[in-house]
C-alpha cells in the first residue's frame, strides 16, 4: 500500500483574525511529518511552501473585511497548483481560507466525483456580505460549493463541490445565518451532539460507503479545533467539546481501512499558541493514523 505523497506548504495567515499560522508548515515539518510517512514505507516529497501574489482588487461589499488582497491571492495560487493524479497531496496550513483553493484545485483535477470531509468546529460557509468578523478563514464552504458569487473579489472557483458530497463532523460553533445556509445546502452534518449520542463511527462509516458507491475521490479537510482544545492548544479558534484523542485516530484509522483519501488539508496549526509542539506532533501521529500506523494489522478494503 505504498503511496506517492506530495507535502506543500500553504502559510496562509490573512484569512484568521489572530497572526501565527504561516509558521504551521515548519512546525509540521520539525515534528517529524516527512519522516513519519516514509518509516510507514511511503515515498514522500516536500515541495516547500507555495507563494502568493497580491493583486489589487475590487474594494469589498462589507467593510468588515480585512486582507482581501491577500486572500484572494492565496486562493488563486493555491487553486493554480499542480498535483500529478495517483500523488496524495497534503496541504500543510495556514489557515482554513485554504480549503478556497484547496478544494477546487482537487475538483479540478479529479476524473471521478469529489466528496470533500469538513472535520472541523465551525461550518466555514459564511460569503462575503454575511461574516461579521471579517476573517475570510469562515468563507470557503460556501465558495468552493458555489453557494454565493465571490468574484470578482475572488477569482472564480476552477472546479465547485456539489454540497451533497460533502459532509461535515465535529461541528459546535455554528451562528444563525450558518444553519440556514447548512439547512438550505443539503450537507450532510454531524455535530459534536450527536457524536455524544451515537459515536463518531456510524455517520463517518456511512459517508464513506456513500463516497465508495459513487466511485468518488475524498479530499479531507481537517481543522485543529476540529479537537478537544486541551490535547490541541495551538489554534486560535478553540471550542470546547471537541473530538477526544482516541475519537479523533478512530477517523484516521477508519479512512485508512476505506482507501479512498485522494488529498488531505492540514488547516489552523498556529505554533504560536502552542506548548512545546504538543498539537504539531499529535498532528503527525493522526496523519499517521490515516497512512497506515496501527496497533494491529486490519483489512483494507480496496477502491475496486
Amino acid at each position: 500500500m505504498t503511496k506517492e505523497i506530495t507535502l506543500i506548504g500553504a502559510p496562509v495567515e490573512s484569512g484568521a483574525g489572530r497572526r501565527g499560522c504561516v509558521m504551521g508548515p515548519d512546525a509540521l515539518r520539525t515534528a517529524g511529518l516527512a519522516r513519519a510517512l516514509a518509516e510507514l514505507g511511503h515515498n514522500v516529497t516536500d515541495r516547500g511552501n507555495l507563494t502568493s501574489e497580491t493583486t489589487p482588487r475590487p474594494p469589498a461589499p462589507n467593510p468588515a473585511i480585512h486582507d482581501l488582497d491577500l486572500c484572494a491571492g492565496w486562493v488563486e495560487a493555491l487553486q493554480s497548483v499542480d498535483v500529478p493524479g495517483g500523488t496524495v497531496p497534503i496541504f500543510m496550513g495556514g489557515d482554513h481560507l485554504m480549503a478556497a483553493g484547496t478544494v477546487p484545485a482537487m475538483a479540478a483535477r479529479s476524473e471521478r466525483p469529489l466528496f470533500v470531509l469538513w472535520l472541523d468546529a465551525h461550518s466555514d460557509i459564511h460569503d462575503l456580505t454575511s461574516t461579521d468578523s471579517g476573517n475570510l478563514h469562515g468563507t470557503p464552504v460556501a465558495y468552493y460549493a458555489g453557494r454565493a458569487h465571490f468574484t470578482p473579489h475572488f477569482p472564480a472557483p476552477r472546479a465547485t463541490v456539489d454540497p451533497a458530497n460533502i459532509c461535515m463532523i465535529g461541528l459546535r460553533s455554528v451562528d444563525p445565518f450558518e444553519k440556514a445556509a447548512l439547512a438550505d445546502a443539503g450537507i450532510d452534518v454531524t455535530d459534536m451532539r450527536a457524536i455524544d449520542e451515537r459515536g463518531i463511527a456510524a455517520p463517518l462509516g456511512a459517508f464513506l460507503n456513500r463516497v465508495r458507491d459513487a466511485g468518488g475521490d475524498l479530499h479531507v479537510s481537517f481543522d485543529v479545533d476540529f479537537l478537544e482544545p486541551s490535547i490541541a492548544p495551538a489554534v486560535g479558534t478553540t471550542v470546547p467539546g471537541g473530538a477526544t484523542f482516541r475519537e479523533a485516530h478512530l477517523v484516521m484509522e477508519m479512512l485508512h481501512d476505506a482507501d479512498l483519501v485522494t488529498s488531505l488539508d492540514l488547516a489552523e496549526l498556529n505554533p504560536f499558541l502552542d506548548d512545546r509542539g504538543r498539537t504539531a506532533t499529535l498532528l503527525v501521529d493522526l496523519v499517521s493514523s490515516l497512512f497506515g500506523k496501527s496497533v494491529l494489522d486490519r483489512p483494507t478494503r480496496s477502491r475496486t
